[in-house]
């Protein structure tokens, strides 16, 4: 995520501190959380794509994906 949005959820918490959002504001402030919280999880799941785990033998094993299990 860019720098500048970044800085503009920032400035939107602070301003929520000191005094209730416009609409325009809290769709603003919404959107922009939205749009952070899917890069953080594109971000996780690339993590968790490219994890191993090594078992006490020493193989290592890709890590599996839990959903397909149940």
């Amino acid at each position: 995520m860019e720098n500048s949005k970044l800085n503009r959820i920032n400035e939107l918490a602070a301003l929520a501190k000191v005094r209730p959002l416009m609409e325009e504001e809290l769709a603003e402030r919404d959107l922009l959380r939205r749009e952070y919280i899917a890069e953080w999880r594109q971000g996780a799941m690339q993590v968790l794509e490219n994890t191993w785990i090594q078992t006490p033998d020493g193989k290592k094993h890709k890590l599996t994906d839990l959903k397909k299990k149940k």
